[in-house]
């Protein structure tokens, strides 16, 4: 008759023995490994993005490795503390079973997301953030297949079996290596045995604190800041720790959502007189100043106005400005809209409000800020409110809409939230019939929607005014464009060569539009915006801010414009100062609460200034004023540059610091009376509940005065 074994013995391997020091062996080993794995996808990153490395010096690249060894013991520490945690309990020790496991589905994770974060980090320049649960909550099946048509999905899967496949076997060796080949023996004293686990439990429990805190400073453990210690972004975001961010990030996602937004660092009576010095000119006055930061009564000098009644605004997606040729690229991607800019008055140093479509639309027509906690302000509550946009300015003058888009507006909740500022007109990818291309994930082809838009616009009302938006979409993965180009593919360009390819094709689309445009009844009272919804990484980054991201073209063409304004323009602006200049060049005053200025109104002295933040969870913002630029990421010193965009785009340290500290107040304050409006819902062109002013434009134009009003 068998025996029940013995309390002691080692029943998961009768051969061999799991005492202290074989599990301390196992759990040191495994950390090991993890480290050395974590090490190996750091590395994978970087050469995957080589071509980002530009004058990084060797050194800094090996701080960063060092950096990043900090950040994975962190997280090393985090997965083996279940295991450390074990030595409490001999018996728990023993069961290796659940303990692989454990192991070698963490390490699964960590692989899947490093092998991820590859293209992640080429597409967006950042590591693992808040953008993966944005695009997670969006249409599933347009995302999956986004993924699927845009990326080596099938061979990031077959590297992720092989490479989990082979740590649960090393894995397997470890437990093996880290077993006594004795058999277990009886320990005589049980309070010596948990006096002993007892204090190597304290030990190790010291050593994972002292390990997971990452740093020998008192205070706040590792945090994001203690990356950037080199003068080269791409070496301080490889210091980073993918996994780390993304559990960040969605700990500020989906936790208190307050948290995100910025506070107040000022009294609101000062804020607000700050922005306001910011944003009124010369040819405005407050109005309702207790109860709106900056409405306004706005009426433009009539010798800035334009002979047009029309407004149609092209929003291009990916729209880089350092490939531009009329902003100095010698890539040959844009001639289209380079030979458009001799025609019309070219903004040079302009500026997108984020680094998403979804920031592009909302601050091009809703006339709103990119605001730390509301990078995705259409999905929110918030969006909710009224806006000072072009569609409540112009829907008060009774204009006709028109909303023309390559893609279903469900996505980024366009249609709804268009539809409560005022549009009425939509025409999405179901609305087209037999397109050139339609693509699975994102609809038809840019030249299909500009045909459309082209026929769209023919068949409006000649004896009313109207105001469209069109946007296009095949310059974004993984790129609607026909089987057969009409434009020769990009090449020497490394990864971004398919990118540019899809934007030479957006550019020639661009260039087919207005050739029908030119021709139709309406083009000599039209005034076309043309403007990127946001850049791309380019090879070389500027700032931590990455400027080749946020850095679009901004041309306008109408009747008389280079007459009145030139040829190019050097002031500095950003897609919120589209809706003011755009009522600028129309007849008549207007009240609105735009968060930006008309560019064609301000002073020769007025360098003008850009408030720009990128997508997801990174909480840095900036601010950028005629050649300088201030750089504040939320917890950390600011940081100034003077730049230079174009074909030798640099950015220096800037060694002002009263020109730092003055650049730092207008942002905060900006930032903090924006942020204050949103919540408050005083962002529109009249207080709650209020009827519209849109008819007062003949009193408006009676009363206004060139008083800086304040």
């Amino acid at each position: 008759m068998s025996q029940r074994p013995p309390a002691h013995a080692a029943t998961p391997d009768s051969t061999s023995r799991i005492g202290l020091g074989e599990h301390l062996t196992f759990v040191f080993s495994s950390a090991l490994l993890l480290l050395m794995l974590l090490s190996l996808l750091r590395l994978a990153l970087l050469l995957f993005n080589r071509e980002l490395i530009g004058d990084t010096s060797v050194f800094s690249l090996a701080q960063a490795f060092a950096n990043g060894v900090r950040f994975d013991l962190r997280l090393v520490v985090f997965i083996c503390a279940p295991l450390t945690l074990a030595l409490v309990w001999p018996y728990a020790m023993m069961r290796r079973g659940w303990q692989r496991v454990w192991l070698a589905a963490c390490a699964s994770l960590v692989i899947l997301l490093g092998l991820i974060e590859l293209n992640f980090y080429q597409e967006f320049h950042q590591r693992l953030n808040a953008l993966v649960f944005q695009y997670l909550q969006e249409d599933p099946a347009t995302v999956l297949s986004m993924l699927w048509h845009g990326f080596p999905v099938l061979r990031l899967l077959l590297a992720w079996g092989v490479l989990s496949v082979g740590l649960t076997v090393l894995l397997g060796r470890l437990d093996q290596y880290s077993r006594a080949s004795s058999p277990a023996v009886r320990v005589s004293r049980p309070a010596v045995l948990w006096l002993r686990h007892g204090l190597v439990l304290l030990l190790c429990l010291v050593l994972s604190v002292v390990a997971a805190h990452g740093t020998l400073r008192q205070g706040p453990p590792l945090r994001w800041g203690d990356a950037f210690t080199t003068d080269s972004v791409f070496a301080n975001h490889l210091g980073l720790n993918g996994v780390l961010s993304l559990y960040a990030a969605a700990k500020s996602r989906y936790a208190d959502t307050s948290s995100n937004i910025w506070k107040p660092s000022m009294s609101a009576e000062q804020a607000t007189a700050l922005t306001r010095e910011l944003l009124l000119t010369d040819h405005e006055q407050l109005v309702d100043q207790h109860t709106a930061a900056v409405r306004r009564d706005f009426l433009a000098p009539a010798d800035t106005r334009l002979p047009v009644r029309n407004v149609v605004v092209i929003l291009m997606e990916s729209f880089a400005g350092h490939f531009v040729g009329a902003l100095g690229s010698e890539a040959g991607i844009t001639p289209n809209f380079d030979r458009l800019a001799e025609q019309g008055l070219l903004f040079r140093r302009f500026f997108a409000n984020g680094t998403h479509t979804h920031q592009g639309m909302f601050a091009s027509m809703a006339c709103f800020p990119n605001l730390p906690g509301f990078e995705y302000l259409m999905q929110t509550p918030e969006g909710g409110h009224q806006f000072s946009g072009l569609a409540q300015l112009l829907s008060a003058r009774d204009y006709d809409d028109l909303y023309v888009y390559n893609g279903d507006f469900a996505w980024d909740n366009q249609r709804g939230f268009f539809s409560n500022q005022g549009m009425t007109r939509f025409i999405g990818r179901n609305d087209f019939v037999d397109p050139v291309v339609s693509d699975p994930t994102w609809g038809v082809a840019d030249q299909d929607m500009f045909d459309r838009a082209a026929a769209e616009l023919l068949k409006q009302d000649p004896e009313k005014p109207f105001y469209a938006l069109l946007q296009t979409l095949s310059n974004h993965t993984p790129y609607a464009l026909p089987d057969t180009l009409p434009v020769s593919r990009v090449q020497n360009h490394g990864s971004l060569d398919q990118h540019l390819t899809a934007m030479r094709y957006s550019d020639w689309a661009l260039g087919q539009f207005f050739e029908k445009a030119r021709k139709a009844p309406y083009f000599n009272n039209t005034l076309f915006v043309v403007v990127g919804d946001h850049g791309f990484g380019a090879h070389e980054q500027l700032t931590e801010m990455d400027l080749h991201r946020f850095h679009v073209p901004l041309l306008l063409i109408a009747p008389g414009i280079q007459d009145s304004f030139g040829a190019t323009e050097d002031r500095v602006g950003s897609q919120v100062d589209i809706v003011p200049t755009i009522m600028g060049r129309l007849p008549g005053a207007v009240r609105h609460q735009c968060w930006g200025r008309d560019l064609l109104s301000l002073p020769a002295s007025d360098p003008g200034f850009a408030i720009i933040k990128p997508s997801g969870s990174d909480q840095t913002v900036a601010m950028l004023s005629g050649e300088h630029i201030l750089v504040l990421p939320k917890g950390r010193p600011a940081r100034g540059y003077q730049y230079r965009l174009g074909r030798q785009a640099q950015a220096l340290p800037l060694t002002a610091p009263a020109q730092v500290q003055r650049l730092g107040q207008q942002l905060q304050a900006y930032l903090q009376t924006a942020t204050s409006s949103l919540l408050g819902n005083t962002t529109g062109v009249v207080d709650n509940n209020a009827t519209p002013q849109g008819a007062n434009v003949a009193e408006l134009s009676s009363k206004l005065a060139p008083v800086r009003g304040k």
